[in-house]
């Protein structure tokens, strides 16, 4: 198994070239972050380069304080497209393969609608330059009034919107809170799934703590031939370094 440093959560005591370097030092594969918009891309392509991590993901803006993205919010159209082209761009710059457009907090048919018409452009426009657009539902308990909470609803506007380039973001600490039954809908899910997270629950800690047992369930994502590294997306509570103990059966 290979693994991807979330560094929105890992090492956010350095800056997001340095969190990169001690990525690279702990063994991971690959890194991914959330909103890196702050730090000159390229800065962190030099650190991507330096290194030879690639960058497997990153996040539209969440909007105002407060929000939790914008794609789904009726009337917010252009600001939701401008965070698209915001998060493309950045991805273009420092050659990030997938972008996770996030949904925010609104219900009802016109945010359906205006969540499919957002990541109708967003497909498009990312399918030009050969990249993936991630959806990711969220937990009722961490994000409540989240649009996105399920992958049968995921999955069901991926099938309604029809893009090749769109994909589900399955992350098991999510999914566990919300619908369990992990194995199964990995398996299920395979052919829509473009990248897997974890965390511990239900505390979303290191993954060796918790109520899942993650060493089963990297050995059944390894046996249903996933072969891209999975992303640590985890709080540690503390110095990263001292919660990798879970990484070092699998760098042996």
């Amino acid at each position: 198994m290979r693994f991807s440093a979330n560094l929105g959560f890992l090492w956010t005591d350095l800056s997001l070239p340095d969190a990169i370097r001690a990525a690279k030092a702990a063994g991971f594969a690959a890194v991914e972050c959330h909103w890196p918009y702050d730090t000159p891309a390229a800065e962190v392509r030099a650190a991507l380069e330096e290194t030879g991590l690639p960058m497997l993901g990153l996040n539209t803006s969440r909007g105002n304080p407060g929000e939790n993205g914008l794609s789904a919010l009726p009337g917010r159209g252009a600001k939701a497209r401008a965070a698209v082209d915001q998060a493309l761009d950045y991805a273009a710059a420092t050659d990030t393969g997938a972008v996770h457009v996030m949904a925010g907090f609104a219900q009802g048919p016109e945010a359906h609608a205006a969540f499919v018409e957002t990541l109708t452009y967003a497909t498009a426009r990312a399918a030009e330059a050969g990249r993936t657009i991630l959806i990711e539902p969220l937990n009722r308990y961490d994000a409540p009034g989240y649009f996105l909470t399920t992958t049968d609803q995921a999955t069901s506007i991926i099938a309604e919107i029809g893009a090749p380039n769109l994909k589900l973001m399955f992350d098991c600490y999510h999914v566990q809170l919300m619908e369990g039954d992990l194995s199964h809908r990995l398996e299920a899910l395979q052919p829509q799934v473009g990248h897997i997270q974890f965390a511990g629950v239900p505390a979303r800690g290191r993954p060796d703590v918790g109520e899942v047992n993650y060493a089963h369930v990297f050995a059944h994502i390894r046996d249903l031939g996933y072969t891209m590294p999975l992303g640590a997306e985890y709080k540690p509570g503390g110095p990263t370094e001292d919660t990798l103990g879970w990484l070092a059966p699998y760098l042996r």
